[in-house]
């Protein structure tokens, strides 16, 4: 449906709007007064009200962060947009509208509620960041393909749907159709689904259902072995050994060597290639097995240290707070003393001795934070050596199984050097028994030529083990200075925090005892 504007009556969602609108839809009487005399906070507002206003672009809502619901229908609006900090949005009403393709609605995952009823939309698309919806209205819209319904399947909260109105609504099967495509519905076009009619449509579908649930079920194993496949990717990140799990370092080394894969073709050659693959993806194996095993090691001893670190501080934290205890017993105990006191000589003694009990905690608190700032320190020193150790272990490890796959790569070279070469003496003598590839046998002009083709390859091999030994020397250490460094600053930070809130509050109970008039208390 389309809904005719006039241009000149256009408004902008522009601040004044929105303030007016949550004004008006505030609180009354005197708790609304006081709200429209203060700045308003649009983070704080839950529900919103924007309904024939003329509004036709979406804009401005970014500050409702916190916005549970939100109407916007009876507008002359075209697209779905702005909408994209809305992630607490629970309803949304964009019914009547000139909409013409559902978009915009990535980031709503908590969306429950959605109306795009009264639109010009003609497919049911782009919903699948929506895994809480549990009603959708899209009547008197133009979808007409019968089969897009099939997409609201993966809503499995989705209780209601509307489509009345619609092209696919007048088709004969439409109502059956949508009973067995979408068991789980409730409600459809607002009237309750009757039981025996779903039974019956499920009956009258059930093969192409059979099928149709087969094919789901293949797409989710497929997605499941993608996200087992994403995740595991990760894990060996962590580790720093992705992707030497097989050949993939080997099969890099030829990817971009034009020379090598041509000199493959030699007889002979194919031969020392495989020999030279299974032993290199067993030296790439060592590689990654030990990785996994030095990771788990770094994860333990990380892991120890945050839970050293966390026993000390809450040790700390329990004798803080026993002392706190006993001081605030003692000085309320000394404050009762000083009201009930008439004397002012012995007013002046307990206030004198109160201020001295003030003294005397801040004294130990901060004592406890020093004790605390110590052992903390050589904890992390003690970790910081730990890790070192192990992530220079690991380096030392891996760097002397790379020297290895370098040590294969040039027992691999010096081969096919030999038997190009010997080829190429065959070739001059006309003893050549094999038919070679025109560009194969171009590179058996003369010897400079045939050597330089070697040498090349040679060249990228050795360049491509060397960057990715680089890659993960790079990767641990630079990971160890990072998780060192901010080991230290957090550190700081809980200690100027600590210290903040000591002095605050010892702050807090020497301003009360000011405050204590010797007058007020005399009278």
């Amino acid at each position: 449906m389309s809904w005719p504007y006039d241009s000149m009556q256009l408004k902008v969602m522009d601040d004044n709007m929105l303030k007016v609108a949550v004004g008006e839809q505030g609180p009354q009487e005197e708790a609304g007064r006081l709200a429209k005399q203060e700045d308003i906070l649009f983070k704080d507002v839950l529900s919103l009200q924007l309904d024939f206003q003329n509004i036709l672009h979406i804009d401005n809502l970014w500050q409702f962060e916190n916005l549970q619901k939100l109407q916007l229908n009876n507008n002359i609006i075209e697209r779905i947009e702005g909408l994209e900090n809305l992630t607490h949005l629970v309803w949304l009403d964009l019914s009547f509208n000139n909409i013409e393709a559902i978009e915009g609605l990535d980031t709503l995952v908590n969306l429950e509620d959605l109306s795009l009823s009264n639109n010009r939309i003609s497919k049911i698309d782009s919903l699948d960041a929506l895994v809480k919806l549990q009603v959708l209205s899209l009547g008197n819209n133009q979808i007409g393909n019968i089969m897009n319904v099939i997409y609201l399947r993966q809503f499995t909260c989705l209780q209601t749907l509307s489509l009345a109105g619609n092209p696919i609504a007048e088709a004969e099967d439409y109502k059956m159709f949508i009973y067995a495509y979408l068991p789980d519905l409730v409600y459809l076009d607002f009237r309750h689904i009757d039981e025996q009619a779903a039974k019956v449509a499920k009956i009258k579908h059930q093969y192409n259902i059979d099928e149709l649930k087969h094919r789901e079920a293949q797409m989710q194993a497929q997605l499941e072995d993608e996200q087992g496949q994403r995740e595991k990717l990760a894990e060996h990140k962590l580790a720093f050994i992705e992707h030497l799990d097989g050949s993939f370092l080997f099969e890099s080394l030829y990817a971009e060597d034009m020379e090598g894969n041509k000199l493959s073709y030699l007889p002979g050659v194919g031969e020392f290639l495989e020999a030279y693959k299974d032993k290199f993806v067993i030296i790439c194996l060592n590689i990654f097995e030990y990785g996994l095993k030095q990771q788990e090691k770094r994860k333990i001893e990380l892991d120890t240290f945050n839970e050293c670190m966390q026993e000390a501080i809450l040790e700390n934290q329990e004798q803080g707070k026993l002392k706190v205890a006993k001081f605030e017993e003692r000085h309320l105990q000394c404050l009762n003393a000083i009201r009930e006191e008439t004397e002012l000589s012995n007013i002046e003694k307990k206030l004198i001795e109160c201020s001295d009990d003030i003294n005397e905690l801040f004294n130990m608190l901060m004592m406890l934070e020093m004790q605390l700032v110590e052992q903390l320190e050589e904890t992390i020193n003690m970790f910081e050596r730990n890790i070192t150790d192990l992530v220079g272990l690991f380096v030392e490890n891996v760097q002397s199984l790379m020297a290895q796959c370098r040590d294969l790569e040039n027992h691999h070279h010096e081969k096919v050097l030999e038997t190009a070469i010997n080829y190429l003496e065959k070739i001059l003598k006309g003893e050549m028994d094999k038919d070679l590839p025109d560009d194969v046998r171009a590179l058996f002009v003369d010897k400079d030529t045939i050597v330089n083709a070697v040498g090349a390859s040679h060249d990228i091999h050795l360049l491509k083990i060397d960057n990715r030994e680089d890659e993960l020397v790079t990767g641990i250490n630079s990971w160890c200075t990072h998780l060192v460094d901010k080991i230290h600053k957090d550190e700081i930070m809980r200690n100027r925090k600590r210290v903040k809130e000591i002095t605050q509050y010892i702050g807090h109970m020497q301003s009360e005892l000011d405050n204590l008039e010797c007058g007020d208390i005399i009278d």
